[in-house]
């Protein structure tokens, strides 16, 4: 073995050890420490140059959600208002500085930092201390205008006051909404085809209910950085809705529907070869939920035999077997770590892998007694309270990610062809005695965005395509530091040569891995330079807006600098 071999062989396996370690004691805390404020004589870096009077300024580390990027020693600016981010742009555009926005740093994509990113010259400016204003305007639809550092717990919870609510949302709340934006965050959920949802209702990315968003942009005229608003009657704001960190926006407006009681039914009863069956099949299927309800989630964990099945109904009044909950996140059991499932991880990352079935099998376990314990299996409430239910207490998990555009028709034949290869590569992986993969699939549901609107949505409509009205969100995942790299990019190159043609299109879930070579995500130069720009009918557009806007590339990163130069 090479001894960079070696020292990434050895960082798998602290990696991976440091999560089972770190499964115990999860906190719901911020992810970065208070920092060391600058002109601190416990400060290691020198202040950079002219900072803006005023503006608090600390020495802090920068850790995404899987813990896999790690910058130690970075400058966090703290902008109180917008006017301090502008004055922040200006400062650096004069300096020669980089800023990148912060937030919760719940992502796996290198869009905020790449991991080993020379930082010397970047500042990172938080938005979650200061830039968290919410404030709701009721009607039919309403709305709610919010500074980008506001969460989307904060969110909903006002929005749900007012009598108003999203029709699909992420999982997790613990997410800025500039973040949220930023990639084109989405949930899962159709309208049936006898349903009338209210008005305002959105069932693809978050992005597509913006009606409007002020951002820090680069004025010609001017010759500096100000805030510009932009609404839907000006084209260029298609490229700022979903802009992956090329822009910094500050606040946004998003239209909001009158909310809707769901229930959730929660099914671990039904055969992973029924659920994933191959079309024509019959039985619950995941299709027939679709359209049974349109609104459902599958998470299935390899070597188990059953899927979680979550599956919303629209229901105005409660169900007689159904548990009223007021409040989000009631899989308590789902988002904490049991003393089983950490010795397990500790004793794959020394080398077991053969003891990822076991563990797997112990996760479904606790989700089937967990739903009983709990009496969850059944529950009833305002919308955000079962639409939300990761909390940032779980395990943390690193998880590729694609979005296929395809008709409600096909939507079993994508999940079955996806299911079917995962298990025959899955099969030969544990043929040779590999385990690369510990952590579950997870397939959501969404439509589609509108074809005027977001230009880098993965689930932006096609114009010549009006029947892929349809988005299967296929994602799959692991446990941080499993050495699965080469099986992920088996499954991405697959995916990429399937979802190709006549009844579908395929494109990344900006937020998680993808562009997979042996050497991990983001680094196969053929997506990053053909696939992903092809499958975008309007990349050169939305890139040239962006670059228009922000033509020194102070909110850019090197990884950004590739994918859109």
């Amino acid at each position: 073995m090479s001894d960079d071999s070696a020292r990434r062989s050895s960082l798998t396996r602290r990696t991976l050890l440091t999560a089972a370690a770190a499964g115990l004691a999860a906190t719901a805390g911020p992810r970065t420490a208070p920092g060391i404020p600058a002109g601190s004589a416990a400060s290691t870096l020198t202040p950079p140059p002219d900072f803006p009077a005023g503006i608090p300024l600390a020495q802090q580390t920068f850790r995404n959600w899987s813990l896999e990027i790690v910058v130690e020693n970075v400058w966090t600016a703290a902008a109180r208002t917008p006017d301090d981010v502008v004055a922040l742009a200006n400062w650096a555009h004069e300096h020669g500085y980089r800023l990148r926005a912060r937030g919760k740093g719940h992502t796996w994509s290198p869009l905020v930092l790449p991991a080993g990113a020379d930082t010397s010259r970047t500042v990172l400016v938080d938005t979650t201390s200061h830039l968290t204003a919410v404030s709701v305007r009721d009607g039919s639809p309403g709305s709610v205008t919010a500074q980008t550092g506001a969460t989307l717990d904060t969110v909903l919870a006002r929005l749900e006051e007012a009598g108003l609510g999203l029709a699909t949302m992420p999982a997790p709340g613990d997410l800025t909404v500039g973040g949220v934006l930023a990639i084109g965050a989405h949930g899962t959920g159709l309208p049936t085809a006898t349903e009338h949802p209210p008005a305002g209702s959105g069932f693809g990315t978050l992005s597509s209910l913006v009606s409007s968003l002020t951002a820090v942009v680069w004025s010609a005229a001017q010759g500096r950085y100000v805030l510009r608003t932009f609404t839907r009657s000006d084209p260029d704001l298609r490229a700022f809705l979903v802009h992956l960190g090329r822009a910094f926006v500050t606040e946004v407006t998003l239209t909001a529907a009158a909310n809707t009681r769901l229930r959730c039914q929660n099914w671990y009863d039904v055969n992973v070869g029924t659920v994933f069956g191959a079309p024509g099949t019959g039985g619950r299927t995941l299709s027939s939920y679709v359209e049974r309800t349109g609104r459902v989630e599958a998470i299935w964990f390899p070597f188990t035999d059953v899927p979680w099945l979550k599956v919303w109904s629209v229901a105005p009044a409660k169900p007689l077997l159904a548990k009223r909950i007021d409040a989000p996140y009631p899989y308590s059991f789902a988002n904490r770590v049991t003393e089983d499932m950490s010795k397990l991880l500790g004793e794959i990352a020394a080398g077991g892998g053969d003891r990822t079935p076991a563990f797997t099998k112990l996760a479904m376990s606790i989700v089937g007694s967990g739903l009983i314990v709990t009496g969850t299996w059944d529950v009833w409430g305002w919308s955000r309270n079962s639409l939300l239910y990761v909390e940032p207490t779980t395990l943390r998990i690193v998880e590729a990610g694609w979005a296929v555009l395809t008709s409600r028709s096909q939507v079993q034949r994508v999940v079955s062809d996806f299911h079917a290869q995962y298990q025959k590569l899955l099969t030969a992986y544990q043929g040779r005695g590999s385990y690369p993969v510990n952590g579950p699939i997870e397939l959501r549901i969404t439509g589609t965005d509108p074809v005027d609107g977001p230009l880098l949505s993965p689930a932006r409509a096609r114009a010549d395509h009006p029947e892929w009205d349809t988005v299967v969100w296929l994602d799959f995942a692991t446990y941080p530091g499993t050495p699965g790299a080469p099986f992920f990019r088996e499954m991405e190159q697959w995916i990429w040569q399937t979802y190709t043609g006549g009844y579908a299109t395929v494109r990344p879930e900006w937020s998680k891995g993808w562009a997979y070579t042996d050497g991990g995500p983001w680094t196969d130069p053929a997506v990053l330079a053909g696939a992903v720009p092809a499958a975008f009918d309007e990349w050169r557009t939305a890139r040239d807006t962006l670059n228009s806007y922000d033509p020194a590339r102070v909110f850019s990163n090197a990884f950004l600098d590739t994918l859109l130069p």
